[in-house]
């Protein structure tokens, strides 16, 4: 799909993709493709599994485009569906357990190996805090955090209200900060 991202609206993409325009939907996939990958990837841990999940929600979002609300925004609707199809995973995981799959950081040709291998090294111990917070907490913070979603747009993609929300994240950045404060000291 050679979509061309214009000046349209994201809802005006959505009414005409659900109307059969597949050009619109591939403006959405451009649009959204990125955002989904990492918010599931960071949910899930799994670079592999979160392509195969994120194949799944553009399917899922293609085929439930007419019960879009135009008057609401298309992310919030689509982070929704993510969530959804994150948690099913998680949900399978937990009933077919199987030894969990680690994804790959590609080395950065500008800098030194020894600092390359420091940087991989934080960021798994940040990836590794991160999956083990309770679900709820992990959604709110990778919303947040990675995302920039505002705590009323997480509260709509979670179902709850801004105060959960607010909670949520408040015991997410205490928990991180208590797993990860060695290694901010050195």
């Amino acid at each position: 799909m050679g979509a061309v991202v214009t000046d349209e609206t994201e809802q005006q993409w959505a009414t005409r993709a659900a109307a059969g325009d597949e050009e619109a939907f591939g403006a959405l996939l451009v649009r959204y493709q990125k955002p989904v990958l990492n918010f599931i990837y960071r949910l899930l841990g799994d670079a592999t599994e979160a392509e195969d999940v994120a194949q799944d929600v553009f399917v899922r979002a293609y085929r439930h485009l007419a019960d879009y609300d135009p008057r609401r925004q298309f992310s919030t609707w689509l982070f929704a569906i993510t969530r959804n199809a994150a948690l099913d995973r998680l949900r399978y995981r937990q009933r077919h357990p199987a030894e969990p799959l680690t994804g790959v950081v590609a080395a950065s040709p500008a800098r030194s190996p020894s600092a390359e291998a420091e940087t991989r090294e934080l960021g798994a111990q940040i990836a590794a805090a991160v999956q083990a917070l309770p679900e709820d907490q992990r959604t709110a913070i990778v919303l947040a955090e990675y995302h920039g979603l505002s705590h009323a747009k997480i509260a709509t993609v979670m179902n709850c209200s801004e105060k959960s929300v607010e909670g949520r994240l408040y015991r997410a950045r205490q928990f991180l900060r208590e797993r990860l404060s060695a290694l901010l000291e050195l």
